[in-house]
């Protein structure tokens, strides 16, 4: 299996300018810095109950780079957004960092979030009236930071994704792969000890999908957890385990 990150853009992630500003310690349980236990997701309507989720049990190490795969419909994208918290179990628990934070509420999770987790989505998802700098400088915005400390945080991840000298441009001035790097940049420029990626390649060709994966293994070898959603096998086979998921249920565990 492919493993070998290039050594051509910097190390990463971002050291921290006066130290981590995680929201939340994340000091995982026996090196555990995600724990879902038996956890259950229903959507519900007046007709019909969609099973999302069926009793999914995971555990995900500190520093540890999970790959999951599965069916269009499977649940993968639902279970993501769960240990990203943007949704909320409908049963079972889910430990991050040693902390429950399966019955949040919006404010609670929206706070824990900033700091802690790191976004990478298939669309990029940048701000369209937002330059390259506004862009990635944005979580730290609400994270409260001075205008001092951003501007360093963001010249240093934009320096280290070779994008400085595009950080005046807008995202329709880039390329697909740019785009994704100033993402990737936006997600790490908070130090998060969690990384989320739903398809990161998927709307990429191999040149810059390869540029994206060797990113991801560069902040995973600087002990960056990462969890990924993945169709491609190849990309999964970066991961240090594939979990494959069938009808909300995991049904295999693989270690490469």
């Amino acid at each position: 299996m492919e493993k070998q990150a290039s050594t051509t853009t910097s190390s990463l992630p971002l050291k921290g300018v006066g130290g981590s500003l995680s929201s939340l310690p994340l000091k995982g349980v026996g090196g555990s810095l995600i724990s879902l236990q038996t956890l259950k997701k229903v959507f519900r309507t007046k007709e019909i109950d969609t099973w999302a989720l069926r009793e999914v049990s995971l555990e995900v190490k500190e520093g540890e780079f999970v790959a999951i795969m599965g069916p269009s419909g499977c649940g993968k994208s639902t279970l993501l957004n769960i240990m990203g918290l943007l949704d909320v179990p409908t049963g079972g628990t889910y430990m991050l960092g040693g902390k429950d934070v399966s019955q949040l509420n919006d404010t609670e999770r929206t706070k824990l979030r900033r700091g802690t987790i790191g976004f990478v989505f298939q669309s990029f998802n940048l701000i369209d009236e937002l330059s390259v700098y506004e862009n990635v400088e944005l979580p730290l915005l609400y994270m409260g930071l001075p205008a001092r400390e951003r501007k360093e945080r963001v010249m240093q991840v934009l320096d280290r994704l070779a994008m400085s000298h595009r950080r005046k441009h807008f995202p329709a001035q880039l390329s697909g792969g740019q785009q994704q790097r100033v993402a990737i940049a936006r997600a790490v420029v908070s130090n998060p000890k969690l990384i989320l990626a739903d398809e990161p390649t998927g709307n990429l060709d191999s040149t810059n999908s390869k540029e994206v994966m060797d990113l991801l293994c560069q902040m995973h070898e600087q002990g960056t957890t990462i969890v990924m959603v993945t169709h491609s096998q190849h990309d999964a086979s970066f991961a240090d385990r594939i979990v494959e998921l069938y009808d909300g249920q995991i049904v295999q565990h693989a270690e490469l």
